[in-house]
C-alpha cells in the first residue's frame, strides 16, 4: 500500500515530543509550549514538573506543550487513563537489569531470530496452503525472544536490522514480535505478559496471507477496491487464529484491532481509544515503526530519527501518546544496527547502547573519513574513545545504510559482530 509516513511538523529538536497538557505527569519536563513563554507566568523557558501543582499550571495556560524526553526524571509519573495501565502498576515495578552483556547473548540471540524468523515463515506458507497455525511452537519460539530480550536487549534488537525487501511481510511480523517484547520489557511487564505482547506481535499480520498476491505485493497505489481488499486483513486474521486451536485471545483480539486508531478513524471497526486494549496499542505502534523503517517494494524506509518524528506525529489520534514516549526511550536515539557518521567523517554501524548515557553507544566503524572500507574497530563513545587527531569522537547524523553503499546483511555475514567484540 502506498502510505505516506512523511512528515513536516518537526519539532524544534528530534527529542520533543508533542503532548496534550491532560496527558502531562510530574517527572516530564516541559521544553516548549503552544504560545510565546512571554504570555505566561512561567520563570523559567524549560523546567521539570516537580509536583501536581506545577502540572495544574500548566495545564490552566496552555492546549499542548512540547517535552524532552532526555531531560524527564528517571521514574517519570507517566500513566493515564489512555494507556490502561495503574497508577500502581507503574509504581510497583523496579526497571530490570540485563542478565547478561551484549558480547555474551549476540550468538543466543542469531540462533534465536535465525530459528524464529524460518517458523515465521512456515507459518505464513502453511496459512496460504489453508492450514492453521502451530499455536505450541508459536508460544516456544516467543518464549525465546523473551529470554533473549531479558538478557541483553540490544542483541536481539540488532537482529532487526537484517532486512530483505522481498521478505517483507515474514520479516515485518518478526520485527513486530521483537520491538513489542521490548517495549513491553521497557514499562515493566512481568514475563508472562511478555510472552502474551509478543505472540500478539508475531501473529499480527498473518491475515495478509490471505489477501491475493497481486495486491499484497503490489508496487503501485492501490484502487479503492483493492485498499478495501487489502485492509480485510484485519478480519481474515481474526477468522485465522480464531480457528487455530489454543491460541491466546489477545492475539485474536489484535489481529482484528492493529489498525484502529484512538480517534475513531480506523478500521475495520472504527473503535474508539477506551476500546483498544493495551497490547493492540503496543503492536500498532511497533508496526508503524517497523513498516516505516523498512524498504518496501514501493518506497525506501526511512531513518531512526525520521521514523520517530513520525510516530510523534501520529501520537494523541492515532497512537497512545505515553507508550510511544515509552518506545522512544526504549529504542534511544541511535538504535542498535544503525548506520552513523561521526564528526570525523567515518562511518560506523551502533553496536549496542548505553542505558547510561544513550547518546554515546558502542560502535563498529566500518569506512574512513573519505567513505572508503576501513580495518573495523570496536569504539565505545561513553569512553570518550579518541580519534586520530586526539579528539573524542560523537556521531554526527544518522542515515541510511545505502547513503554509503553500506550493506548491513553482508557485513553481519562476514562474522563484523563477534570479530569486533572478540577484539
Amino acid at each position: 500500500m502506498m502510505t505516506d509516513w512523511s512528515s513536516n511538523e518537526f519539532a524544534s529538536s528530534i527529542d520533543l515530543f508533542k503532548i496534550d497538557v491532560k496527558d502531562l505527569r510530574v517527572g516530564m519536563y516541559v521544553s516548549k509550549l503552544d504560545r510565546p513563554w512571554l504570555e505566561t507566568n512561567f520563570l523559567f523557558q524549560g523546567f521539570e514538573l516537580k509536583n501536581e501543582n506545577d502540572v495544574k499550571a500548566v495545564q490552566q495556560q496552555c492546549d499542548y506543550v512540547y517535552i524532552d524526553v532526555t531531560k524527564q526524571s528517571k521514574t517519570p509519573q507517566i500513566y493515564a487513563k489512555s494507556t490502561a495501565y495503574s497508577k500502581d502498576f507503574l509504581e510497583k515495578h523496579t526497571p530490570p537489569e540485563k542478565r547478561s552483556t551484549f558480547a555474551k547473548e549476540i550468538k543466543n540471540a542469531e540462533y534465536v531470530h535465525h530459528k524464529t524468523s524460518n517458523l515465521v515463515k512456515s507459518f505464513m506458507e502453511e496459512v496460504r496452503l489453508g492450514k492453521t497455525i502451530n499455536v505450541e511452537l508459536a508460544k516456544k519460539a516467543v518464549a525465546e525472544c523473551v529470554e533473549s530480550i531479558i538478557n541483553a536487549p540490544d542483541a536481539l534488537m540488532w537482529m532487526t536490522q537484517l532486512k530483505k525487501r522481498d521478505e517483507y511481510t515474514a520479516q515485518h511480523s518478526m520485527n513486530v514480535c521483537i520491538y513489542s517484547i521490548a517495549l513491553g520489557r521497557h514499562i515493566n511487564l512481568p514475563i508472562a505478559e511478555l510472552h502474551h505482547v509478543g505472540l500478539c506481535g508475531m501473529m499480527h499480520d498473518m491475515g495478509k496471507m490471505k489477501i491475493p498476491l497481486e495486491i499484497l505485493n503490489k508496487p503501485g497505489k492501490f484502487t479503492s477496491e483493492e485498499l478495501k481488499i487489502m485492509q480485510g486483513h484485519t478480519t481474515l486474521g481474526w477468522k485465522l487464529l480464531m480457528a487455530s486451536p489454543g491460541m491466546y485471545g489477545g492475539a485474536i483480539d489484535v489481529a482484528h484491532t492493529h489498525h484502529e486508531k484512538l480517534d475513531g478513524t480506523g478500521y475495520p471497526r472504527q473503535l474508539k481509544a477506551e476500546q483498544i486494549t493495551p497490547y493492540a496499542r503496543i503492536v500498532a505502534i511497533a508496526d508503524m515503526y517497523d513498516a516505516i523503517t523498512s524498504d518496501r517494494i514501493y518506497q525506501n524506509g526511512r531513518t531512526h530519527l525520521e521514523a520517530i518524528s513520525i510516530l510523534t506525529k501520529n501520537s494523541g489520534s492515532h497512537l497512545d501518546s505515553l507508550l510511544t514516549i515509552k518506545f522512544i526511550e526504549c529504542l534511544g536515539i541511535y538504535p542498535p544496527g544503525s548506520v552513523v557518521e561521526l564528526n570525523t567523517g567515518e562511518v560506523g554501524i551502533v553496536v549496542e547502547v548505553n542505558p547510561k548515557a544513550k547518546i554515546r553507544p558502542k560502535i563498529i566503524l566500518l569506512l574512513d573519513e573519505h567513505k572508503q572500507p576501513r580495518q573495523e574497530r570496536l569504539i565505545d563513545l561513553s569512553k570518550l574513545d579518541l580519534d586520530a587527531s586526539g579528539y573524542a569522537y560523537s556521531i554526527r547524523k544518522i542515515e541510511r545504510p545505502d547513503t554509503y553503499n553500506v550493506d548491513v546483511i553482508q557485513y553481519y555475514q562476514k562474522g563484523i559482530l563477534n570479530a569486533a567484540i572478540a577484539a
